[in-house]
């Protein structure tokens, strides 16, 4: 497999597929069909009946869905493996994997890396897997920031970002001189050959230091190198603090300390950590703060502000980093060259270049790396503006549903969309499929004939639908504002003055259960049309969350899988952008058919509660016909097969009301001895 550190990437070989494939059974268990060949090769065999090849042509794409899914698992192991490095990206603490910040050195706390990665390098260190998360939403900080009408800050590190900000928000960056001349001393790097021999410099230095009376402040860029230099130190005797992500806790304390004459600390990406480090007159005599750094950053930003610990407010300091061949940001970017300078003068061993050529050439790399990391930031940001305009659209409607102040308006609109994409996909078969159809989905019976129907145009047959939608609808509101009546008169009656608390009320279309909390006093106001209202609110808001849920497991699909056009010399972003509508108008679809699904079959499930119906359930319960047992057994395994290729739609049980507990009609009284007589 071949790895793309600059990129960060891993991918599997031709060989590397045929490698894999031979720890298993079947041939080419790894290896990718090439579907528009295959499907070519269906349409020319003949003696296949259309369903055949319908058939084979689905289990062609099926086997393409299981081999993609495994060949990213296993770039994922191998990403997990290969990149990602314990202690550097992230610690192992109380058995689990625990991000870290690698801007500020922290632990993120209950972040996890998506996509599967996170699992993959549970696995490479024996741990726990957890399952999967479910996404329930997603913005990125851009986005996140752009929803603000104003947006203005300060940080001290901002004036490399200036082009990012421009382009990204419009923001300007203004530099305000400091309040103090800063006295620190910034030295050019130091250049060594290899690692080690930069580590017994830095460990020299600090050792100088220590013995000048000065505190000593080392930078590091991961909890690896900063306990290696803590052993390091320890060897040669030198008392020190560490801080990093497994010492999260002592932080302040460490801070504090940390300007005391001769006191060294180690910490990884020291940023500002939210306290100043004050220093003794007699450190001041004997030169501040000395700040060492054991590697230049990815990013300039960490550098400066690891740099700006030192010299705050006037006080003296200095600043010096110290830089190998070896560290990944030379070693991707221009060390052959450096390397080669370095030999051509006659380098000897622990010997130290310092120019300010060298220091120039580090700051180009690390300027690629930060190029190359907004070019990363702006692709995302152009999926993510695909994802928001989208986002907009469905959280007004979430919004609306929520508040439910315009329950009626959006009610109506799902009405005109649906009837209109009813007809425009059924217009033109026979009267009686199409009836069948609007009765299948929305439970609704056209009210015109096949002699109409034959006549009218699509807009009148829209327009038809949607009336007799209106009318269904406003049955079912006036069937359930009916079934409660006799009970809501006693309930006023009884709590004349607690009309302003809610009762539930448990609705359902025969397959999923709501419990509608309705206020009594708009219930006995508008005569119980406002369980329906609240029940409509209730499916519009549980609706779109199940289907955006849905929908974004299926966009992340489809932001993998759009990669792939990169080889056919296509914009993946243009295709994704293409597709995702797609997806997205099905999804709306889907909403507003479930919606008018249930608001067309809901019903209040009532229990005939005299002795003679009560006997008969009873009966009925008793005699279960073996037959049918079985042939349910045999219809619910057929289903779970359908299952898996169909994703599962979540089902909301209601609660079952125990015998001692409250009758759930509000009335106070046991359930035994109200509503659950004779059960």
């Amino acid at each position: 497999f071949v790895i793309d550190e600059k990129m960060n990437s891993v991918e599997l070989t031709d060989k590397g597929h045929e490698a894999l494939s031979r720890y298993f059974d079947e041939d080419g268990f790894f290896v990718l069909p090439d579907i528009g060949a295959e499907v070519a090769e269906l349409e020319k065999q003949t003696g296949l009946t259309v369903e055949e090849k319908v058939q084979k042509r689905d289990a062609v794409i099926n086997d393409y869905a299981i081999k993609s899914e495994r060949v990213h698992t296993v770039n994922q192991l191998l990403k997990a493996y290969s990149m990602f490095e314990k202690d550097t990206e992230y610690v192992v603490m109380d058995n689990k994997v625990k991000i870290v910040d690698e801007q500020t050195g922290r632990i993120l706390d209950g972040r996890r890396y998506s996509d599967g990665l996170h699992q993959a390098i549970e696995a490479k260190e024996h741990v726990k897997v957890e399952a999967a998360t479910q996404t329930f939403a997603t913005i990125t900080l851009q986005n996140y920031f752009r929803m603000y009408h104003k947006l203005a800050g300060m940080t001290g590190t901002a004036e490399t970002e200036a082009s990012e900000f421009w382009s990204i928000y419009k923001l300007d960056v203004v530099v305000i001189p400091t309040n103090r001349p800063v006295q620190r001393d910034d030295r050019p790097d130091l250049v060594y050959k290899t690692k080690r021999e930069k580590y017994n410099a830095v460990i020299n230095e600090v050792a100088e230091l220590v013995k000048a009376g000065r505190p000593v402040l080392v930078g590091t860029t991961s909890v690896e190198i900063s306990e290696l230099l803590s052993r390091m130190l320890k060897l040669r005797g030198i008392k020190h603090n560490v801080l990093n992500a497994k010492q999260h806790q002592l932080e302040a304390q460490v801070v504090a300390e940390a300007g005391r004459p001769g006191q060294v600390t180690i910490a990884t990406n020291m940023a500002g950590r939210g306290t100043d480090i004050k220093l003794t007159e007699e450190v001041k005599k004997a030169g501040g703060l000395a700040i060492i750094g054991t590697e230049r950053h990815e990013s300039r930003r960490v550098d400066r502000q690891l740099r700006g610990r030192a010299g705050r407010q006037g006080d003296p300091g200095s600043s010096q980093f110290f830089v190998s061949l070896e560290d990944d940001l030379m070693r991707l970017f221009g060390a052959s060259r450096i390397a080669a300078a370095m030999d051509r003068m006659g380098h000897e061993e622990g010997e130290a270049l310092q120019a300010k050529m060298l220091s120039n050439a580090i700051e180009r790399a690390q300027k690629k790396v930060e190029e190359n990391n907004f070019g990363i930031r702006k692709r995302l940001l152009e999926y993510d503006d695909v994802m928001n305009s989208q986002r907009e659209v469905i959280y007004t409607r979430r919004r609306h549903a929520l508040y439910g102040e315009r329950i009626e308006i959006d009610l109506n609109n799902i009405l005109y969309d649906y009837a209109e994409l009813f007809v425009e996909q059924h217009g033109g078969i026979e009267f009686e499929d199409f009836r069948f159809e609007l009765i299948r989905e929305v439970a609704v019976e056209p009210s015109f004939g096949a002699e109409a129907y034959a006549k009218a145009k699509p807009a009148e047959l829209a327009e038809w639908i949607v009336k007799d939608l209106q009318e269904l609808y406003a049955r079912r509101a006036k069937a359930v504002a009916d079934t409660v009546r006799p009970v809501m008169e006693r309930i006023y009656e009884e709590r004349k003055e607690q009309l302003d608390g809610n009762i539930y009320f448990p609705l359902t279309d025969g397959h999923l259960g709501y419990n509608v909390p309705v206020n009594l006093r708009r219930c006995q106001e508008t005569d119980g049309a406002e369980i329906y209202k609240v029940f409509a609110k209730v499916v519009m808001f549980t609706t779109i969350d199940d289907a955006w849920r849905e929908h974004l497991r299926e966009m992340d699909d489809l932001r993998q899988s759009v990669q792939n056009a990169t080889y056919e010399q296509k914009d993946p972003l243009l295709i994704y952008k293409f597709e995702s509508f797609g997806l997205f108008s099905k999804m709306l679809e889907k909403i507003n058919r479930q919606i008018l699904s249930v608001l067309d079959r809901a019903y209040i499930p009532v229990r005939e509660n005299n002795p003679e119906a009560v006997q008969r359930q009873q009966q009925q319960r008793a005699k279960v016909d073996v037959n049918k047992l079985q042939a349910s057994r045999m219809q619910a395994a057929a289903q779970a097969g359908q299952a898996e290729k169909q994703k599962p739609m979540p089902l909301h049980a209601e609660k079952k009301v125990g015998r001692n507990d409250p009758c759930p009609c509000g009335s106070g009284k046991k359930y035994k001895n109200c509503h659950g007589k004779g059960i």
